[in-house]
């Protein structure tokens, strides 16, 4: 018997390691790997978009373990393994941790205690190296937190951040120096424009093998250049809004059921003033799914960028199989058990670290600080504190509307009151929206205007186009699509233009 097991994605599982495992089984080969290039390196004919990956992708900016945007090539979800035995491969779960509510519930001075505990210990084995350590520092409370924690065993710690202009409202550059400065660490800083935004995307696509359409993704390519220049491994502040309700969708979930209890004709008449707003598509979305009464259908539809049957509209006529439009349900239905006894926000963040956050946040964090030889590491997703997060109801997370107040408690016995009181800003969203906004002619607007391109072999360029219209128009806020279908171009021309090259795969006989 022969076993690969995915410590994918996992990081907070085993420490350190946040590696995906891709593989394809095909006439009676295995082949395997931690990248996507050897294993389409290895076979002799070309592998096409699997569409209903595509249709994912476009619903929720990433594609979904196991599918991969490549027909046949799988991504083994966090905590599985491929078994293979007696000529059959088979997929099991090895992590099955299903979070229970504490026998006894914490008191908040006694959570308090723990959490900072449990951080205190998480930075200190994440700070373990032989080479130099810095921080990818923004200007809000997680990196300002894990600052400060990092300064429990040692000074004056690099700390990198990227900026935009005066001009964008989320430019955290001043931010990330006021807590630089209070910190006592040396801060760097990087600037980003339009221009070097839009020559980057070909290289950066190239990096992440899938496209990921998260707009972070340029920001995070260049801050992990730049500190690389000076150190070998940089510690991020990636987790509390997944473990503690970060999100605006969280509070949606968080009160979901005051909506659901509100009689049929009154949700609908609210309904139906919401969408007749203008750029106000999470609200509208938000009023739809909170409605529904299926658990794993409402938080499929809460992650999706825009309904079911607008995804769908995008495709050629006879691109997508007959299926329901439900399929990341079927994929999401192993981790009931695990959701057992969470209440309805924990069973949505337990989704979220099993999907969302392996197969989107941390995939293209990792993969493009490799990019430029930087380790990135997780302290705040270090497996004591992501189980002790998922024990905790969701009074911890968020209480009366305010969001991560667990989390902030903990942040109060480090930092001040000025930076405690910031407004959570949009890394690069408002940017991005901005860039497509501000041009009719530019770069990203032809890739979505010209018939010609890439796409267009699967998808229809009049919906296209209407999505692109609308949203300039300011009738929708449709950046965050219109940014995935960039990204599906870009990554098309990608895979047409390079011929993949990379060390070898291992490859098994079934």
């Amino acid at each position: 018997m022969f076993s690969i097991i995915s410590t994918a994605w996992s990081g907070w599982l085993i420490g350190m390691c946040i590696k995906l495992i891709y593989y394809k089984i095909e006439n009676a080969a295995l082949t395997f790997g931690s990248e996507i290039r050897p294993i389409l390196a290895a076979q002799k004919s070309r592998t096409d978009v699997d569409p209903m990956a595509l249709n994912l992708f476009l619903r929720f900016r990433y594609t979904p373990s196991p599918l991969t945007i490549f027909q046949g090539i799988r991504k083994l979800a966090p905590g599985t393994m491929l078994v293979a035995e007696k000529g059959q491969c088979r997929e099991e779960r090895w992590y099955n941790f299903v979070p229970a509510p504490f026998a006894t519930p914490k008191k908040d001075e006694e959570a308090i205690a723990e959490l900072r505990h449990l951080y205190k210990n998480a930075v200190q084995r994440h700070l373990l190296s032989d080479v130099p350590v810095g921080i990818l520092l923004s200007g809000g409370l997680d990196s300002g937190l894990l600052l400060a924690l990092m300064n429990e065993h040692g000074n004056s710690w690099p700390a990198y951040t990227i900026g935009y202009g005066k001009s964008f409202a989320d430019d955290e550059l001043f931010d990330a120096a006021e807590t630089a400065s209070v910190l006592g660490a040396r801060h760097v800083t990087i600037m980003l424009d339009r221009a070097e935004f839009e020559r980057s995307l070909p290289r950066i696509v190239e990096c992440l093998e899938e496209p990921v359409a998260a707009s972070s993704i340029v920001p995070m390519y260049f801050v992990s250049q730049r500190a690389r220049q000076d150190v070998k491994v940089a510690l991020i502040g990636q987790g509390p809004d997944e473990l503690f309700g970060g999100y605006k969708r969280h509070l949606g979930i968080r009160y979901g059921n005051w909506w659901r209890r509100l009689p049929t004709g009154v949700r609908s008449t609210v309904g139906f003033a919401v969408n007749g707003l203008h750029r106000n598509e999470a609200l509208k979305r938000g009023a739809h799914s909170l409605g529904l009464e299926n658990r794993l259908t409402r938080y499929q539809h809460v992650f999706s960028l825009a309904p079911i049957e607008t995804i769908n509209g995008l495709f050629r006529e006879d691109v997508l199989p007959e299926k329901d439009g439900h399929e990341l349900v079927e994929y999401w239905d192993a981790l009931r058990p695990q959701m057992e006894h969470t209440d309805e926000l924990g069973g949505f963040q337990l989704l979220e670290i099993r999907s969302s956050l392996p197969d989107e946040l941390l995939m293209y964090a990792d993969k493009l600080s490799m990019a430029h030889s930087l380790e990135v590491r997780v302290p705040y997703l270090d497996r004591s504190v992501v189980e002790y997060a998922q024990r905790l109801g969701a009074s911890f997370k968020i209480r009366r509307g305010t969001r991560k107040w667990l989390h902030r408690r903990v942040c109060q016995s480090y930092l001040p009151l000025p930076i405690l009181k910031r407004k959570k800003r949009g890394f690069a969203a408002n940017v991005v929206d901005e860039w497509f906004r501000s041009s009719l002619n530019g770069t990203l607007d032809d890739v979505l205007l010209d018939e010609s391109s890439l796409m267009f072999d699967l998808l229809d360029p009049k919906p296209v186009r209407r999505l692109l219209e609308d949203h300039q128009a300011g009738r929708q806020d449709n950046h965050k699509l219109l940014f995935s279908l960039v990204m599906v171009e870009q990554w098309l021309h990608g895979i047409k233009s390079n011929r993949p090259q990379a060390s070898s795969p291992h490859a098994l006989r079934a």
